[in-house]
C-alpha cells in the first residue's frame, strides 16, 4: 500500500468513526439498533485495521503520520463526550419549538390521540421530529398539571431516554413514565433530561 493511500485511509476511517459516533443515536433512530449493529462493526472494523496497518508502516518505513491520526482519534473516542454534546445540541435547537409543544397541550390543542393509550400523543408532521422513535410524546398526570416525555431515544420496553416538560418545574419521579429512571438531571427551568435503562 502507497504512503499517500494509508494516510487517505487513515484519515477517512478516523472521521467515520468520529461522525458515527456524534451521529450514533440519531442513525439509530433511522435505521435501529440491530441494522446499526453492521455499521458498527464496519466502521471499527476497519478503523482497526488502519491502525494496524499504520503501526506496521511505522517500524518498517519510519512512516509515522498515519499512525499519529489514529491516535489523535483514538483520544478523541474515549475523551471527548460525544453523546453530552449531541443532547445539548438536541435541547437548545428544539427547545422553543418543544414549550409550543406544551403549551397546546395545557391549552388543550394538542390532545391525547391514540386510542389504546389515553397518556399518549402522536404529534402531526408539524413536530413529529421533536420526539425520536416516531413522534410520539407521553403525558404523566400530576394532579391538574401533566410532565410531557419528549423521547431521545426510545428503545424497547421501559429502555429509553429523553426531555421532560414540567409545568411546575418539579423533579420526574424514578417511576414517572413507566420508567426506572437511572438518570435524572436538570437542564433548564422547566426541562429535565431523564434515561432509564
Amino acid at each position: 500500500m502507497k504512503r499517500n493511500q494509508l494516510l487517505f485511509l487513515s484519515l477517512i476511517s478516523s472521521l467515520l468513526v468520529i461522525l458515527t459516533s456524534f451521529f450514533q443515536w440519531d442513525l439509530v433512530d433511522l435505521i435501529t439498533e440491530f441494522l446499526m449493529l453492521p455499521i458498527w462493526l464496519g466502521v471499527y472494523a476497519s478503523f482497526i485495521f488502519v491502525t494496524v496497518w499504520a503501526l506496521v508502516h511505522l517500524f518498517r518505513y519510519k512512516y509515522w503520520q498515519p499512525l499519529i491520526i489514529q491516535l489523535i482519534t483514538i483520544a478523541i473516542w474515549f475523551f471527548f463526550p460525544f453523546n453530552q454534546v449531541n443532547l445539548d445540541m438536541n435541547f437548545k435547537v428544539h427547545q422553543d419549538k418543544r414549550e409550543e409543544v406544551a403549551t397546546k397541550i395545557e391549552n388543550g390543542i394538542i390532545k391525547p390521540n391514540v386510542s389504546d393509550n389515553p397518556s399518549l400523543i402522536h404529534l402531526s408532521k408539524e413536530y413529529n421530529w421533536l420526539s425520536k422513535g416516531g413522534g410520539d410524546i407521553v403525558l404523566e398526570g400530576k394532579g391538574k398539571e401533566k410532565s410531557i416525555l419528549f423521547f431521545t431515544y426510545r428503545g424497547m420496553l421501559d429502555n429509553f431516554s429523553g426531555f421532560v416538560y414540567d409545568p411546575n418545574d418539579q423533579r420526574p419521579l424514578k417511576s414517572d413514565f413507566d420508567g426506572d429512571f437511572k438518570q435524572i438531571e436538570k437542564v433548564h427551568k422547566n426541562w429535565y433530561y431523564v434515561s432509564s435503562y
